[in-house]
């Protein structure tokens, strides 16, 4: 594993687009929280980032290259509009899928629908150039607490990424879920 951070990125940016293309694991900052994730239609990687978290079947979100990959992509309503204008930002949308091969099938096991969101932070900018959706989820065993600072983070969890992007401690909470499919999902605040 290697510890790298925003300057780091920049100076090696077609290099880590690649990584990510690759199917490596990164730990990485978001507006909200740290995540842990990979190129989200990679099923192997995903698959990767199952074991690491201990979660068999719960679905995963992604940040989205662009709100462009999300009009391809997903089924928007104008309900869903109106919340794809506050993006990027600290929301997670969950919307129907138009295209399920958009994801690997690992990411959302067979569900019609999809969490997406797209962070105000630096390192969605390297998806957005990436072109491809990655997996978000907090980097975190799962039901512990999600991870605010290098310290934080489990041993297994650090020993079975390729990356972790650091920026110092982050004092946010996960991102605030919208259903905006239907589901029932649980929308957190």
């Amino acid at each position: 594993m290697e510890i790298i951070n925003e300057a780091i990125i920049e100076s090696r940016m077609r290099e880590m687009i690649g990584e990510i293309k690759a199917g490596k694991l990164f730990v990485y900052p978001t507006d909200t929280i740290y995540g842990v994730g990979c190129d989200a239609t990679n099923g192997p990687a995903v698959r990767r980032v199952r074991e690491i978290k201990r979660r068999e079947a719960k679905p995963f979100s992604v940040i989205a290259p662009s709100i462009e990959w999300i009009e391809r992509n997903c089924i928007i309503s104008s309900k869903g509009r109106n919340w794809l204008d506050r993006l990027p930002g600290p929301y997670t949308l969950i919307l129907r899928l138009s295209r399920k091969d958009s994801v690997a099938k690992e990411v959302n096991e067979g569900l019609e629908t999809l969490g997406v969101r797209i962070p105000d932070n630096w390192f969605a900018k390297m998806i957005e150039k990436s072109g491809v959706p990655f997996v978000t989820t907090s980097v975190n065993l799962g039901g512990r607490p999600h991870m605010t600072s290098i310290d934080d983070i489990d041993q297994s969890i650090r020993a079975s990424v390729d990356y972790l992007v650091y920026e110092g401690p982050l004092r946010g909470r996960p991102s605030k879920v919208i259903d905006l499919a239907g589901t029932g999902a649980t929308v957190r605040e």
